[in-house]
C-alpha cells in the first residue's frame, strides 16, 4: 500500500548526492579514456607500423628455421679486393647450412670461385649490367624477389657477418606481418683474425679461437667513431606484400643511394613493417678501395678512366629525377630500431622512449622497465648513439649535373670491337628509346656485346647513359626530331637517315667494320659469322622487295636499315659517294645507296641479287629474304606465331618495317612476342621474371 504522506526533503537531497557522484565517476572515466587516447596518439608513428595485422601480438608464428639466400654482385676475384670478398662469402656460409649465396656477375673468376662451393654458391649472369660491367641494382632486386627462399638478403660483397645475423633473422621471421629489415655496415681498419677451414670459427694470429663477444667489442668501438656509412644490408621475408609501390630507377649497384631509395619507398608505401636492425646484426667491412671502381670485364683495353665519376653522377642524377629520394628526415629517423638487450629482442622508438618486447602484447615506456636495469641501460646507450646518426641521403645528391660518358667514339670502338674489329651500330632518337632497349636486350641475350649507340638527341643520349649503354652523340644530327612523326617518307625521317651513312663512314675510316642495324630489326641469331664469309669489297644489304618471286635487286629495293660493310679501300670510297649524294638529295639516304651503287634505274645490276659499282669495284649483295626478311615479305608479321615461323625458316633477323607510324610499329612488335624489354620495370626480360607483360597496351 502506497504511503499517504509526502516524501521528506532528506530523500530529495539523497538523490542529488547520488547524481553528483555519478557525474564525477563519468567525468573521471572520460578523462581516463581521453588520456589513453592521447597516449595512443603519442606513439602513433610506431603503432602504424607495428600493430597492423598484430605484428607482435601472437609471438612465435613460425617454428621452423627459415631458408636464407644472400644476393650480391662481387668484383672479379683477384688482389686485395678478391681476398676480402672471399672472406666475406665464407663468413656467410659458415653461419648456417640454410644459407645459400647468389653472385651476380659475368666474369670468369667469379664462376671459378663459386665452383669450389658446389650448389651453395651460384652465379647469375642473366641480369642487366652496364657495358662497363657494373650490375644494375633494380635488376638484382627483381631477381631476388623471385627467390623461393624464406628470406632474401642483398648485401655488399665485402661485408662480413657474425652469428647474430642468423638469430636476428630467425626472430624477424616469426613476425605476423611482411617486413623489410635495414642494417648499416661498419668499417674496420684493423682486423687481425681469420676463419678456420670450415668457416665457422674466427682464429687469432696465434691460432686460438676468438669469442664472438670480442669481435662485437671491436664493432662497438667502430660504431662510436663513425656512423654514416653508405654500405648497407637489406633483408626481407618473401611474403605476399611488395616492398613498395614505386618502380626502382636504374640505379647502379654499390653507389649507396639505391638503398636509401628502397627504405624511403617502403616506409612511404606502408605495405611492410620496416625496421632498422643495425644494433642487432653485427657486420663490418675492412678498409680498402671501392670494389666497383676496378671491375674489368673486357681485358687490357678496358679502362676505368672516369668510370667512377660517371656512375656516381648518374646515380645522383637519377636521385634528382625521382624526387622521392629526397625523403623526409623525420620519417627515416623515426624508423623502429631492433635491439638485443640483456638477451631479449626489443623494438624501440627512441624519439618517444617506447619499447616493444617481441611477443609482448602492448608497448611499454622506459619508466615501466625501471626494474630491468640492464635493459634500460642498453636502450639508453642505444639512444645516445642514435642521436649522432643524422646522415641523410640529401647529402649525397648535391650534384645536379647531367651525367656524361667520359669516352670518345674512338675509345668506345677500341673497347668494344670484336676480334675481327667489327662494331654493330644503332642510330636512334628518344622517340624510339623503348625499341632501342628491346634491341639491346636481344643482343645481350645473344651474348653480343660489340655494339654502340649513336644518339640523335640529348634526351636519348642521357637515357642511354642511365641505362648503361655505350653511347656517343652526333654533333651534326638534326635538332628538330619529331617524337611521333618521324616514320618513312617524312621530312624528319629523311634527315635522320642521312646521319647513319655519315657515321658509318666515320667508323670505317677509323679502321672498323660496321654492321648497321636499325633498332626495329629483331635478331634471332648472330648474323656476323655468316656475313664474314663474303670477304672484302662487299656491301651486304637487306632487300626491301615484297614480291615473293622475281629479282630482289630491283630499283630502290636496297634497305639501308640493315647492312654490313668492311673497312677497305673500295668500301670507303663507295660510302663517300653515297654520303655526298645524300647530302644534296631531298630524299632519304636509302635512294642514294641504290642510285649511287646500283645506278639509276638499276644500270649496275648483276643478276637477280647483286650490283657492281664500276668506279670503286664494290659489289652490293642483296641478302636472301628467307634469312633476312623485310616487314612485307610473306606476311610474316601477320602470322599467328611469328617467332616459330621465322626460326623454322632459319631467319637471322626480321625487320619491323613496311608499317607507318611509331606507335603501330611498337604495338606490332610487342604483341607478336618479339619483345625483350620490360618497360614498366626498366629492365631486360628474363626467364625468372614472374610476369613478362608490358604496361604499354
Amino acid at each position: 500500500m502506497k504511503p499517504s504522506f509526502p516524501l521528506s526533503p532528506f530523500c530529495y537531497n539523497n538523490k542529488a548526492v547520488k547524481f553528483g557522484l555519478w557525474s564525477i565517476w563519468l567525468s573521471g572515466f572520460l578523462l581516463i579514456a581521453l588520456s589513453f587516447y592521447a597516449t595512443r596518439l603519442l606513439s602513433s608513428s610506431i603503432e602504424d607500423q607495428t600493430t597492423k595485422s598484430s605484428v607482435f601480438h601472437s609471438g612465435l608464428s613460425y617454428s621452423g628455421t627459415p631458408t636464407i639466400t644472400i644476393f650480391t654482385a662481387p668484383a672479379p676475384f683477384g688482389g686485395s679486393v678478391g681476398e676480402r670478398q672471399v672472406l666475406a662469402v665464407r663468413s656467410w656460409l659458415g653461419l648456417s647450412p640454410d644459407i645459400n649465396v647468389v653472385l651476380f656477375s659475368q666474369h670468369p673468376s667469379v664462376f671459378s670461385f663459386a665452383g669450389g662451393f658446389r650448389s651453395r654458391v651460384l652465379v647469375e649472369p642473366s641480369i642487366d649490367f652496364t657495358f662497363l660491367g657494373t650490375p644494375f641494382f633494380h635488376s638484382m632486386v627483381a631477381r631476388s624477389l623471385a627467390s623461393k627462399s624464406d628470406i632474401s638478403v642483398v648485401i655488399d660483397p665485402e661485408t662480413i657477418l657474425l652469428p647474430d645475423f642468423v638469430s636476428t633473422l630467425n626472430y624477424a621471421h616469426k613476425l605476423d606481418h611482411d617486413w623489410l629489415l635495414v642494417v648499416s655496415s661498419r668499417n674496420l681498419s684493423y682486423f687481425p683474425f681469420h676463419l678456420d677451414e670450415d668457416g665457422k670459427h674466427w682464429l687469432g694470429e696465434d691460432g686460438t679461437w676468438i669469442r664472438t663477444k670480442q669481435l662485437q667489442g671491436l664493432l662497438a668501438e667502430a660504431w662510436k667513431r663513425k656512423h654514416c656509412e653508405e654500405r648497407m644490408l637489406l633483408a626481407w621475408n618473401n611474403g605476399d606484400l611488395p616492398l613498395h609501390t614505386g618502380v626502382l630507377p636504374p640505379f647502379l649497384f654499390g653507389k649507396g643511394i639505391h638503398n636509401h631509395w628502397v627504405i624511403n619507398e617502403a616506409l612511404s608505401s606502408d605495405f611492410r613493417f620496416v625496421f632498422d636492425a643495425s644494433w642487432a646484426i653485427s657486420n663490418f667491412y675492412l678498409n680498402g678501395p671501392d670494389p666497383m671502381s676496378d671491375q674489368s670485364f673486357r681485358g687490357s683495353n678496358f679502362t676505368s678512366f672516369g668510370k667512377k665519376s660517371w656512375e656516381n653522377v648518374g646515380n645522383a642524377h637519377l636521385g634528382a629525377l625521382y624526387g622521392s629520394l629526397y625523403f623526409h628526415e623525420a620519417n627515416y629517423s623515426n624508423m623502429v630500431r631492433f635491439l638485443k638487450c640483456d638477451g631479449r629482442y626489443l623494438f624501440v622508438n627512441s624519439a618517444e622512449s617506447i619499447v616493444y618486447p617481441l611477443g609482448y602484447q602492448r608497448s611499454l615506456s622506459l619508466r615501466k622497465l625501471k626494474k630491468h636495469k640492464k635493459i634500460v641501460d642498453c636502450v639508453n646507450d642505444f639512444k645516445s648513439l642514435d642521436r649522432t646518426r643524422d646522415c641523410y641521403v640529401k647529402d649525397q645528391l648535391k650534384s645536379s649535373m647531367s651525367p656524361s660518358l667520359p669516352f670518345s667514339l674512338e675509345m668506345l670502338l677500341s673497347m668494344l670491337a670484336d676480334q675481327d674489329k667489327t662494331i654493330v651500330l644503332a642510330v636512334t632518337g628518344y622517340s624510339y628509346k623503348d625499341m632501342l632497349m628491346s634491341w639491346v636486350c636481344r643482343l645481350r641475350h645473344l651474348m653480343i656485346s660489340n655494339f654502340v649507340v649513336c644518339a640523335l638527341d640529348h634526351e636519348v643520349y642521357e637515357f642511354s647513359l642511365l641505362q648503361g649503354l655505350p653511347v656517343f652523340k652526333d654533333s651534326l644530327a638534326p635538332t628538330n626530331i619529331s617524337f611521333n612523326d618521324c616514320h618513312f617518307g617524312t621530312t624528319c625521317f629523311q634527315k635522320v637517315t642521312k646521319v647513319k651513312s655519315r657515321v658509318v663512314l666515320q667508323i670505317l675510316k677509323l679502321g672498323y667494320n660496321v654492321l648497321m642495324s636499325d633498332v626495329d630489326v629483331y635478331w634471332f641469331k648472330n648474323p656476323l659469322p655468316f656475313l664474314y664469309s663474303f670477304g672484302p669489297a662487299f656491301l651486304l644489304a637487306q632487300s626491301d622487295e615484297y614480291n615473293k618471286t622475281g629479282p630482289i635487286n630491283l630499283p630502290r629495293r636496297l634497305n639501308s636499315g640493315f647492312y654490313f660493310v668492311r673497312s677497305d679501300g673500295s668500301t670507303v670510297a663507295a660510302l663517300e659517294k653515297v654520303v655526298k649524294h645524300a647530302a644534296s638529295s631531298n630524299l632519304s639516304e636509302q635512294p642514294s645507296f641504290y642510285d649511287t651503287l646500283c645506278g639509276e634505274g638499276g644500270s649496275n645490276r648483276v643478276g637477280d641479287n647483286r650490283c657492281l659499282e664500276p668506279e670503286t669495284n664494290l659489289t652490293v649483295h642483296f641478302l636472301d629474304r628467307n634469312l633476312f626478311p623485310n616487314g612485307a615479305y610473306k606476311g610474316l608479321w601477320e602470322g599467328k606465331n611469328v617467332r616459330a615461323t621465322c626460326e623454322k625458316k632459319g631467319c637471322f633477323v626480321l625487320h619491323n618495317n613496311w608499317i607507318s607510324g611509331r606507335s603501330k610499329k611498337l604495338e606490332r612488335q610487342v604483341l607478336s612476342g618479339l619483345w625483350d624489354y620490360d618497360i614498366s620495370l626498366r629492365m631486360c626480360l628474363q626467364s625468372w621474371q614472374k610476369s613478362k607483360s608490358t604496361s604499354y597496351f
